[in-house]
């Protein structure tokens, strides 16, 4: 049995009821945390929520839906996906992770990003002309965080410290942390640099043609003598019973979504053809539990990951529909993948 990680990723985008009835964003925080709950049951191993600050999603707070789903799980790791670090402040981060690792018994992780929309920087009063240099100081701090011990410290985005002491302190001394890197090289190299694990975010595309990022992390751990890692990589798909009821499902929603985002980004509206190709040879996990299994494993295993996240939600999706998709991906897509892996 392969070890691989096998994990389910969601922004917690609201969905709607069976009549086709939006939820609130209570309800749907509350229907990420009840997924969540199933998936400990089913031995899913990660649920990784993402940060927004958008009306179609629901979570803009990760760790606090954690702490929720901490009280009621046994095993899952509980990961944020990502955390916008640039636009927050490095030791409340901390502290807020060292919070949910207490309440669920050392099983959390930190995946720190700069986020795919910039809603966030004029909502808390930063400029994305600093966009760069946000990140780079706030994880530069985070880092120093991450030992645990008085921390001396200076930048221009934020007061500096000095020999500041931050609680509380993990049992474990030390809070696992990636960084969710969408495919910059520079990005990967600082990853390596600061000793912190690669999580690739590949959305589109061929999953192969991240291969040399995967071999760039592991060369730039090797020269700069910082520990490597078993490298991550997060996709969104879908599974349903059969494949042409998944791309039904799906598709709907998926378009929705990327028509909305596309408008922002000057793309044109999605086509069903483009997103047939996507599903058949690119980064959309979609389809019964043996198609998504088969295409997961096959790209686990051209990249050499150790770890594979689902993005199981997009849009306004049917409850009953995500319900037994987390269902099908526990309890069928997770062990098929590992046992294609290992054979």
């Amino acid at each position: 049995m392969s070890n691989l990680v096998m994990g389910l990723d969601t922004f917690g985008d609201v969905p709607v009821d069976d009549a086709g009835v939006p939820l609130s964003q209570a309800a749907a925080i509350r229907q990420v945390i009840d997924e969540a709950v199933l998936a400990d049951d089913l031995g899913v191993d990660v649920i990784a929520l993402g940060e927004h600050h958008r009306p179609e999603y629901s979570i803009s707070s990760p760790e606090t839906v954690l702490a929720a789903i901490a009280a009621r799980t046994r095993r899952l790791k509980l990961a944020s996906g990502v955390t916008v670090l640039s636009s927050d402040d490095p030791v409340r981060v901390f502290q807020r992770f060292a919070t949910v690792d207490a309440i669920s018994r050392g099983r959390a992780e930190a995946i720190l990003g700069r986020g795919s929309f910039t809603e966030s920087f004029p909502l808390f009063g930063y400029d994305l002309s600093d966009y760069d240099v946000l990140f780079e100081e706030k994880l530069d701090l985070f880092v120093k965080l991450l030992d645990e011990k008085p921390v001396t410290w200076s930048g221009t985005t934020r007061a500096a410290l000095q020999d500041a002491e931050v609680f509380p302190k993990t049992e474990s001394g030390r809070l696992p942390t990636w960084v969710g890197v969408g495919g910059s090289p520079q990005s990967v190299v600082r990853t390596a640099r600061h000793g912190l694990r690669l999580m690739l975010a590949i959305i589109g595309g061929q999953a192969e043609r991240f291969a040399p990022y995967v071999d760039l992390y592991r060369r730039a751990t090797e020269q700069l003598g910082t520990q490597a890692y078993p490298v991550g990589m997060h996709s969104p798909g879908f599974v349903a019973d059969t494949d042409e009821q998944a791309k039904e499902l799906f598709y709907p929603a998926y378009k929705e979504q990327m028509d909305r985002i596309g408008k922002l980004r000057g793309w044109p509206p999605l086509s069903r053809i483009s997103f047939n190709n996507e599903v058949a040879a690119g980064s959309l996990y979609v389809g019964s539990p043996e198609t998504v299994a088969r295409r997961i494993a096959a790209s686990v295993k051209a990249l050499g990951v150790g770890r594979f996240d689902l993005i199981y939600t997009v849009g306004p999706q049917a409850v009953s529909a995500r319900t037994r998709a987390v269902e099908l991906f526990g309890s069928k897509v997770a062990p098929m993948v590992r046992e294609i892996v290992a054979g």
